[in-house]
This record gives structure tokens, C-alpha cells and sequence, in this order.
């Protein structure tokens, strides 16, 4: 038997739409785009959504509506994805990493006030694995030292916590509609805010700092654009827009299904030699991931692939990563509950469309390479 890591569950509907919108005139980001975004406002609780072409996008226009530039600080976590610090780094300011919850693997809040200088601007806390860190204390923290706060929610679309859903505590929130992501253009991302004036200031960073797009250009007759400020073409399309209309309605179904299968993973593996994250009380996961934490991880990898069980890492910690350690001189002691947690973490497949029979052989390989210590 083979186990793909992941399959997508864009359906028939959902190429019917995007064949509609290849017969229209305007491919690029016009109505069905705007649809797609009055559609993540509603869903999320928020006021605005500027749709752009990768979560990296999304953290970088955020960065520069928010004015974060050479000479800043940015407080993150070493465990996320590059694409979380890569944009501090892409603004010219400096990721300031502090350590993680070993529970969680999401940053230690109880550290983020021990790492703010004169130079820090934001804290961009990562929602790991569809489960939000603790945004309460963070805003309290982000309040009383004058500092924005940027979520980085590229696996917490459903997320929850204390009655709080992403975006509801920052100034704005990115998102991901990445190929392997809960709902997916292949590529694709969304930045999130309440904020009216930084709303407008995104959306022309967004394309080029001109003010405006083809599509308002053509709808109400010949029109001069101007450019105001220096961005970006970080623009998502009507084909992609189109991809995500039809996922976005389904997406709480299909997280029942992804809950489903976790609720077995953790009941079923559960006397293997493996740690699992805890998912803090009040918080409603987005699952997006699953992962077990275990000694070894790297043989282990090679023989569930050598069973065509397909898994993933997510993430080696990002100060052992060779670029960061050659530019801050990073150390993996540096920050060791990462470090450890990097080291030992193995993504396993976690999609709607994975049949019981297959989450039954990864759970039987498992067991079976570990308890028999095969690795």
C-alpha cells in the first residue's frame, strides 16, 4: 500500500468555477477575486481581506504597511516555517527568536517580554499546526510596549482559542493557500485586519503602489492610475480566487472529517514510544498538521518510506538552519526546547480524503517500526 502525504480535495465544482472564470475576460484579480474576499472577512469575523499570492506575501506587505524597516526588531519563533522570518529579513529588520512551548511547539510567551529592546516594532507570533498561541497574552504584552502584532496563521484558517479567532487580537493576520494547505489555489495567501487606513495602504502595495487595478480601470471606463508608493506585484488571480470560493464553504466539514482521524492517531498510538503536541484548553485546532515527536526520527522517516508511508519534517528549527547560523552566529543550544523539538518531529498524512484502511497502516507501521525497534 502507498500513502500519499497529501491530496487536495478540490472537486468538480470547483474546476466548473475556475472554467467559468477562463471564459470571462479578466483572469487576474476582479470580482470573483473580491467574492473570495468578502467571503475569508465573513468567515473570520474581520473587516477587510487583501488577498495575495503567497502567506510570504502576505507577511511582507504586512511588514511594510506597518512601516517595519532597516534598524527594527521583530520578535518570532525559531520554529515556523523560513517564510516567517525571511520576511522580516526581506524588510531589512532583524528576527529576534525566543524559545518554544515544549507542549505546543508554538513560542513561549512568557519569554517575549525578556526579548523586547528599544528597537523592537512587532511580535509575529506562528499559529503551529492549526493551533493559536496564547494571543491574549501576547496583546497584553504588544499593548503595553506600543508594539504591532502580525499573526502568522498559515495553518490556523479554523482556529480558535479563549473565544478568540485569528486576526481578532493584531493588526493583521496572513494565511496560506499553499498546495498542501487545509483549503488551496496551489499557491496563494490573504492578509486579514480590521484596519481601514491599513487596509488601503496594502492594497496598493499589493500591486505596485499604483491606485488602481486593471479590472477598476476597465469597469468604469478609461481611467489614469498613479503610483503613490514603492510595492510589490504580490497579486492573487481569478483562477486561484476561484479554486478557494467552493473549499471555504466546505472547510468546516472537512475539518471534522481531519479531527476524526487525529482523535484516532492519538487513541491508537498512544502506548508507542512518541509524544504528541498538547492542544491548549479552549481552543478549537484547526489541524492542519499532525505530528509525533520521537528519538531517532531521521531512520525512522527512512523506513516508514521504505513501507510508502509518505511524511514530511515540520520544521528543523530555524537558527540551525545554515544562512542563519552563518549571519547571527546562532548556536543550537541557543534556543534547546526548539532545537530538540525540531530534531525529533515527523509530520504524518492528515487529509479528508485519507481512507480508514490507509490510517490504519500508518498506524500499524508505526507501532510496528518502533516497538519492534526497527529503526
Amino acid at each position: 500500500m502507498k500513502v500519499d502525504f497529501f491530496k487536495h480535495n478540490i472537486n468538480k465544482e470547483d474546476i466548473k468555477r475556475v472554467n467559468k472564470v477562463l471564459k470571462s475576460i479578466f483572469l487576474t484579480n476582479a470580482n470573483i477575486t473580491k467574492e473570495f474576499e468578502n467571503n475569508f472577512c465573513e468567515y473570520l469575523d474581520s473587516k477587510y481581506c487583501i488577498a495575495v499570492n503567497s502567506c510570504t506575501a502576505a507577511l511582507h506587505l504586512s511588514l511594510l504597511a506597518l512601516d517595519i524597516k532597516e534598524g527594527d526588531e521583530v520578535i518570532t519563533t525559531p520554529m515556523s516555517f523560513v517564510a516567517t522570518s525571511n520576511a522580516i529579513l526581506h524588510v531589512g529588520a532583524k528576527p529576534v527568536f525566543v524559545d518554544i512551548e515544549k507542549e505546543t511547539g508554538n513560542i513561549n510567551a512568557d519569554l517575549i517580554e525578556s526579548a523586547i529592546t528599544e528597537k523592537t516594532k512587532a511580535i509575529i507570533p506562528v499559529h503551529l499546526f492549526g493551533n493559536m498561541c496564547d494571543m491574549k497574552k501576547i496583546k497584553q504584552i504588544a499593548n503595553k510596549h506600543k508594539l504591532f502584532i502580525i499573526e502568522d496563521a498559515a495553518h490556523c484558517v479554523e482556529g480558535q482559542r479563549d473565544g478568540v479567532k485569528v486576526g481578532q487580537l493584531s493588526h493583521a493576520a496572513c494565511f496560506s493557500f499553499y498546495a498542501t494547505k487545509n483549503i488551496t489555489s496551489g499557491e496563494g495567501g490573504a492578509i486579514t485586519t480590521n484596519d481601514e487606513e491599513l487596509t488601503k495602504k496594502l492594497y496598493k502595495l499589493r500591486l505596485h503602489g499604483i491606485n488602481k487595478d486593471a479590472a477598476s480601470r476597465y469597469t468604469n471606463g478609461f481611467q489614469h492610475w498613479d503610483m503613490e508608493l514603492l510595492g510589490w506585484k504580490y497579486n492573487i488571480s481569478d483562477i486561484q480566487a476561484a479554486l478557494l470560493i467552493g473549499q471555504l464553504e466546505k472547510i468546516e466539514k472537512r475539518l471534522e472529517k481531519r479531527e476524526k482521524l487525529a482523535k484516532y492517531y492519538e487513541k491508537s498510538l498512544k502506548k508507542a514510544q512518541i509524544k504528541f503536541i498538547t492542544i491548549p484548553e479552549k481552543t478549537k485546532s484547526a489541524r492542519h498538521l499532525f505530528i509525533i515527536l520521537t528519538k531517532n526520527r531521521d531512520n525512522i522517516i527512512k523506513k516508514l518510506q521504505e513501507k510508502n508511508i509518505q511524511v514530511a519534517v515540520n520544521y528543523r528549527a530555524i537558527h540551525n538552519l545554515t544562512y542563519y547560523k552563518q549571519i547571527f552566529n546562532y548556536k543550537p543550544e541557543d534556543f534547546p526546547i526548539a532545537n530538540e523539538f525540531g530534531n525529533n518531529v515527523i509530520s504524518i498524512p492528515l487529509y479528508p480524503k485519507l481512507k480508514n484502511k490507509e490510517a490504519k497502516y500508518i498506524v500499524n507501521t508505526i507501532k510496528k517500526v518502533l516497538l519492534n525497534n526497527e529503526s
